[in-house]
């Protein structure tokens, strides 16, 4: 899609056997050997709509796949090393990560197409709207930005900052122009922002905006400059090009509802003059549908002109300024039927997502952990950094505090926004707000995509200059760090001209516990 004011831009089962297929896979949940012979695209290919693409850097996607799922590449030599599973079907092994990378930061070059048609994603060349590194390629996800669990073993999703972006250009058996097809995503549904476009699917393949239709897309973020749903969004949506669509109108559709699952099945599917967005908790339960229904009431989409690229976190047209994060994802030929995804889902939740733990242990801190920032002070060591009004500031949080004061005290831990080896803090109840500095006072603020706000939003660990805890160094003012001073959060130089400057006491205002969330 074209950047614009930040643009985010069947073959089926008869029903009877898409039932017995459903029913079949739901019973072999509780044995662990029956789930691990099948993974997603077995159960899509019984359902007459084989996968052509399957991404993931957490786990494979079919029972048998024993290959790689994903390629890192280390800074201190640009040594590359492939990262595969466990055990054939099985989850990710992430040791291998650890080990190669251990003293430096490594990036994700390479995921995988397990379907064996090679559609793997690479590198985003640049593309209508230019792309931010040398030559105008995009960035590459930092590999450890995005912890997790599955199955109880330690993973790795990819973490798209604005900036970041994986594509494929030349695709084989990815559907074109009115061709039906499929594609589901789990996403981490409380990363998100309202920039162009965290999307996963089908796109053009000159990188380009080539006009209405030309893409088929799933979009995870809350945009509502194109097309939004009910309530404030994150929604899912089509990312039709030139449009975000929750439904057959061109902008509201109150049958898409806000969702944002801590990890969230997104499902996109269409066929002539026919489409549909289904949506769930990859953790629990099953899938719903949000729309269901003919193609938009706008020119260009029926026929759709899909062109069969394939692209991760960007827009069509290379728009980077989304963010979000991936950690699995396919695409079928053909359009699946309820019943197949609904089997699909139970696998989903079977493979067992959790965010990693020991987010929290002596003071450090994991990208998707809730914490909340104890202080340490003598005499204060009950207050909390919470937000109130726009406003950092600290207060007296306890067991007994309103379920307000408890959600505004917790935050969720990013990397860094300007650099990912740092923290950002984003706030647990005003998701895409971080804690952010303006004229050296700290506010909860709406990221706005900027290099500036990304920035002010970054915050180096150190450890605690009283000796306890953590303290934190502003990334654009290293000499600065976060500082309560009545009952304000500030950063605060040890000894200045400003008030919240002062040496007294300024070691232990500056030292925090981080804690086990209040919320």
């Amino acid at each position: 899609m074209i950047f614009r004011s930040g643009h985010l831009k069947r073959t089926a089962l008869s029903a009877g056997a898409a039932i017995t297929l459903a029913a079949g896979l739901l019973a072999g949940l509780s044995a662990p050997s029956e789930a691990a012979t099948q993974g997603p695209c077995d159960i899509y290919a019984a359902g007459g709509t084989p996968c052509v693409a399957a991404h993931s850097t957490t786990r494979a996607l079919y029972g048998n796949y024993n290959g790689p799922l994903y390629q890192v590449r280390r800074s201190s030599d640009n040594a590359t090393r492939d990262i595969g599973v466990l055990s054939a079907g099985g989850v990710a092994n992430a040791a291998t990560q650890d080990s190669f990378c251990a003293g430096t930061t490594c990036v994700i070059t390479i995921i995988y197409d397990q379907s064996g048609r090679n559609n793997r994603l690479t590198q985003a060349p640049p593309g209508g709207f230019s792309g931010p590194a040398a030559g105008g390629y995009d960035n590459l996800a930092v590999a450890t930005a995005a912890p997790v669990t599955v199955g109880g073993h330690k993973a790795y999703g990819v973490y798209i900052s604005p900036g970041t972006g994986y594509r494929n250009n030349n695709t084989n058996g990815v559907a074109r122009g009115d061709q039906p097809e499929g594609m589901y995503a789990i996403f981490d549904g409380t990363h998100y922002n309202n920039g162009c476009c965290f999307d996963y699917g089908n796109a053009e393949t000159n990188s380009r905006d080539n006009g209405n239709g030309t893409m088929e897309a799933i979009y995870f973020g809350n945009n509502n400059y194109w097309g939004y749903g009910a309530g404030n969004g994150p929604w899912i949506m089509a990312d039709l090009e030139n449009g975000l669509f929750s439904g057959i109108n061109q902008h509201y559709n109150a049958g898409n509802p806000s969702i944002s699952h801590r990890f969230l099945t997104a499902i996109l599917k269409g066929e002539p003059n026919h489409w549909a967005i289904r949506g769930g908790n990859a953790q629990s339960g099953g899938l719903s549908t949000f729309y269901n229904g003919v193609r938009p009431n706008v020119a260009g989409y029926n026929p759709m002109k899909k062109e069969g690229a394939i692209i991760l976190g960007i827009g069509g047209d290379n728009s980077v300024s989304a963010r979000g994060t991936f950690y699995e994802g396919v695409m079928t030929s053909g359009y699946p039927s309820d019943a197949t995804e609904n089997a699909v889902q139970a696998n989903i939740v079977a493979a067992g997502y959790a965010t990693a733990s020991g987010g929290v242990q002596n003071g450090t801190l994991t990208p998707g952990s809730a914490i909340s920032l104890r202080a340490t002070t003598p005499g204060y060591t009950d207050r909390y950094i919470r937000h109130q009004n726009d406003n950092a500031i600290t207060s007296v949080i306890t067991s007994s505090s309103s379920t307000l004061d408890k959600n505004d005290a917790t935050w969720i831990v990013r990397s860094g926004l300007a650099n990912s080896s740092c923290v950002s803090f984003e706030s647990r109840n005003y998701p895409g707000d971080y804690l952010r500095h303006s004229y050296y006072q700290l506010y909860r603020q709406r990221d706005d995509g900027s290099s500036l706000f990304a920035q002010d939003a970054t915050f180096c660990p150190q450890a605690g200059k009283n000796g306890q805890g953590t303290s934190f160094a502003s990334y654009n003012f290293p000499n600065r760090f976060l500082r309560h001073y009545n009952n304000t959060v500030y950063i605060a130089s040890n000894g200045g001209s400003n008030a919240f400057d002062n040496a007294n006491q300024w070691s232990n205002d500056v030292s925090w516990v981080v804690s086990q969330p209040w919320a």
